[in-house]
């Protein structure tokens, strides 16, 4: 009896740490293999992993302690280097010479699933930024829990077959596998929000930052896209409760529950050849895209 009282107050702990986190389900649905990597923002705990495999259909489940603020991002055309074993990506690469990237952040240019969980208490925030560019589809949806009903966001396009020359990055006898951001390119003031252009009233879009918006228009395309791209929900400290990051995500079902297709995405390719359309993400109207599972595959209807 001793023994368990002693024992109470290490169980009540444990039991309240393991409710109050969520869990990210990392999927591949693309054709090909990538390497997801992880940031823990400064202050939040790395998670169990920085950074790993997933063959095409491959998922893996990464659980977040809350508070937590971070990002998930794939890494493509990744392999050993022959002589001196360096791992190394191209695209969405860390620099870190190994699959776990051991708190180092993704090289520009990568399509980035950005989360601050357990804002203010109860509330998520999460988005999908182009900010430091695209290298593939992405989709970041609220799963059961207090996600029930809330919105998804994503860059769901193949932003690389419009990206244009200037801003191409190209692998070596291939075709364009990552967009860099004006920023990224050019990296002038103006492109980079920065200096006398770091306000929102003093950094508006600019003619590469809404190419990225008519292909996405969900996602981030500069620093101060804020008010249609940031997406918040009760935070998912329930069972069942989470989100799924799903990369290269299908398209065919992205149809919205009512409210008018977006007609500025109209002739932009989708990841999987099947146009895409957006709706409203008013979820006051009813028009919240929700998440259904096909066979492990995860698509919005």
């Amino acid at each position: 009896m001793q023994t368990l009282f002693s024992l109470l107050p290490f169980l009540i702990i444990s039991s309240f740490q393991t409710v109050l986190s969520t869990t990210f389900t990392v999927i591949n649905n693309c054709g090909y293999d990538v390497w997801p990597g992880v940031l823990a923002n400064a202050g939040s705990s790395a998670l169990d992993s920085t950074g790993f495999a997933l063959a095409p259909g491959e998922s893996r489940a990464l659980f977040a302690p809350l508070p937590w603020s971070g990002r998930l991002w794939a890494r493509t055309l990744c392999s050993a280097d022959s002589s001196s074993g360096r791992f190394v990506c191209a695209t969405g690469d860390c620099g870190s010479g190994a699959v776990a990237c051991g708190g180092a952040g993704a090289v520009p240019p990568a399509t980035l699933a950005e989360f601050t969980l357990g804002g203010a208490g109860t509330t998520d925030f999460y988005d999908v930024s182009l900010v430091d560019g695209f290298n593939l589809p992405v989709l970041v949806a609220p799963l059961g829990g207090a996600g029930a009903g809330c919105a998804a966001t994503w860059c769901a396009a193949d932003v690389n077959a419009v990206c244009p020359p200037e801003l191409r990055v190209a692998a070596a006898g291939s075709a364009a596998v990552a967009c860099k951001s004006a920023c990224g390119a050019f990296g002038t003031a103006r492109y980079c929000c920065s200096e006398e252009f770091g306000s929102p009233a003093a950094c508006g879009p600019t003619p590469y930052s809404e190419l990225f918006k008519t292909a996405c228009p969900r996602a981030y395309s500069y620093a101060y896209d804020d008010a249609s791209s940031t997406f918040t929900c009760p935070t998912a400290a329930v069972p069942g409760g989470g989100y799924a990051v799903t990369f290269c995500p299908e398209t065919t079902s992205l149809e919205p529950k009512g409210g008018d297709r977006n007609p500025e995405a109209t002739g932009l390719p989708s990841a999987n050849g099947t146009m895409v359309f957006f709706g409203s993400a008013n979820s006051a109207a009813g028009d919240v895209p929700y998440l259904h599972q096909f066979g492990g595959v995860f698509a919005l209807r």
